[in-house]
């Protein structure tokens, strides 16, 4: 076996490359009548189903209210009702034809069950399922001195995707429709202080990219990756696990602006419906992947000079067992 390997390594990459080469051209091709196609013809949402987890705020919140103009049904699912009140009240004010809300926890696979069938019951049909339920952090791994609070964010991050797209799926065949999930960039580009986050979020990808060769084109799956989003998550709440939200104590040590929650929201929906596989904002991060890929040393470099801390090291996040330095 370890012959076969050596053969393969040097015969593979050459090959690949001379049928790269070869066949771009073509690709391209298709490629380019595709992205044609989908840009004027685009999915009518009007009377369509669209469940969306994490609909209280941020994201979530955002993508209803697009998913709203274009005159469909929306399914509001968060953990705090109050909130999914008020953004059922303004995505009917915009245009949705019928707003249904159900306080309801992803990560608990009994509470997706019952969501789900919920609005199969209602409605009769789901079309779309968006995840958008998410979790970030800003403190260092080594910081950490209650482990109690790992289990969170892959419960939030990955599992709170799973669950719902595993209940939902069998509907979402019967209608042809799509799953639309929230990733991001830390998926694959190293920043610190994302460690638990950035590992979650590529598990997520990963379990969306393979599923999506499993359902073999009767489900689509869209996911959408963002850089830095003035959302809820990005300035730090964490709702625990009797409701309550708690404020991360520090910011990270980066200055810079989060690009509108709104601009992101509108993208994914105008590229669930047009059928793309990808939504990334802001495009300008693929940028890092030809450096992840041929030169990874000079991107760890840069990072590590634009992200390193200037003096002082101010801890975060309660559990962290150590009290913050200033």
């Amino acid at each position: 076996m370890s012959f076969i390997n050596s053969v393969l390594n040097w015969v593979v990459p050459p090959a690949s490359l001379v049928m790269l080469a070869c066949s771009w051209p073509a690709l391209c091709f298709i490629n380019t009548c595709e992205w044609l196609y989908k840009s004027f013809f685009s999915e009518d949402m009007e009377d369509k189903v669209v469940i969306i987890t994490g609909a209280s705020s941020g994201i979530g919140e955002q993508i209803a209210y697009e998913y709203a103009k274009r005159k469909a049904i929306l399914v509001l699912i968060a953990r705090r009702e109050h909130r999914l009140r008020g953004v059922s009240e303004k995505a009917r004010y915009i245009g949705a034809k019928r707003v249904l809300i159900m306080a309801a926890d992803v990560v608990k696979e009994d509470d997706c069950r019952r969501f789900v069938n919920e609005t199969i019951n209602y409605f009769g049909r789901v079309d779309h399922l968006v995840n958008t339920a998410s979790l970030g952090h800003t403190f260092y791994f080594e910081e950490v001195g209650d482990t109690s609070v790992f289990p969170h964010f892959l419960d939030i991050n990955f599992w709170g995707n799973v669950y719902p797209t595993y209940v939902a799926l069998p509907y979402l065949r019967q209608s042809n429709g799509r799953v639309v999930v929230n990733a991001a960039v830390e998926s694959w580009l190293p920043l610190p202080r994302m460690s638990l986050y950035a590992a979650a979020k590529a598990v997520l990808v990963s379990f969306y990219e393979s599923l999506r060769f499993e359902v073999n084109g009767e489900v689509g799956i869209t996911i959408a990756s963002h850089g830095w989003i003035g959302s809820e998550m990005s300035r730090g709440k964490f709702m625990l696990e009797d409701g309550a939200e708690m404020q991360w104590k520090e910011e990270r040590e980066v200055n810079g602006t989060g690009g509108p929650v709104e601009d992101y929201a509108k993208m994914i929906v105008s590229g669930a419906c047009r059928g793309h596989q990808y939504v990334k904002y802001p495009s300008w991060y693929d940028i890092f992947l030809l450096y992840r890929m041929f030169a990874p040393g000079i991107l760890n470099w840069a990072l590590r000079m634009l992200l390193a801390p200037n003096g002082s090291r101010r801890t975060s996040l309660v559990g962290t067992g150590r009290p913050a330095l200033i």
